[in-house]
This record gives structure tokens, C-alpha cells and sequence, in this order.
């Protein structure tokens, strides 16, 4: 009997998965916000290692590409916006 997993992993094949540290740079950030995204579950991750322990954690480089798209605040346009005189 094999103890293969049957669960989809929660990311593509060719994703790449991140330290904190490269996580960290790509978004120009320390690496303490990359942690607190981790700790606070805002964003997907994945622990490394035996169940029940710590383990390694690595940042899926989609679920960085989700997080920021999310962010994205589109501008405001001038069309029908009056300006207080």
C-alpha cells in the first residue's frame, strides 16, 4: 500500500515556491511581512516537513501574484467627477 497523496495540491505544477526571504524581495518588503501574511492566513503557503512539527514554509508564486492582484485599487476618472470650486 502506498501513502501517496490523493488531495490536489493547492497550486499549479510549474509554480514556483518561494522562501520568505524571495517572497520578501519580489514584493520589496522585509521579511516580517511576508511572516505576518503566513501567521494571519491572508495569503496560501506551504509547510514543508513531518505533520505536527514547524517545517520549512514556502509561498506558492501564484499566491503572491493573487494577494497583490487583489490589492489593486483602479484610478479614478475625471468623467463625471465635478471639482468643489
Amino acid at each position: 500500500m502506498s501513502n501517496k497523496r490523493t488531495e490536489p495540491i493547492p497550486f499549479a505544477a510549474g509554480d514556483r515556491l518561494l522562501t520568505v526571504a524571495e517572497a520578501a524581495e519580489l514584493l520589496n518588503t522585509t521579511e516580517r511581512f511576508p511572516r505576518r501574511l503566513i501567521e494571519e492566513r491572508r495569503i496560501r503557503f506551504v509547510r514543508l516537513g513531518e505533520p505536527g512539527k514547524r517545517g520549512l514554509v514556502r509561498i506558492p508564486e501564484s499566491a503572491l501574484r493573487d494577494y497583490v492582484a487583489a490589492g489593486i485599487v483602479e484610478p479614478v476618472t475625471a468623467t463625471g467627477v465635478r471639482r468643489a470650486a
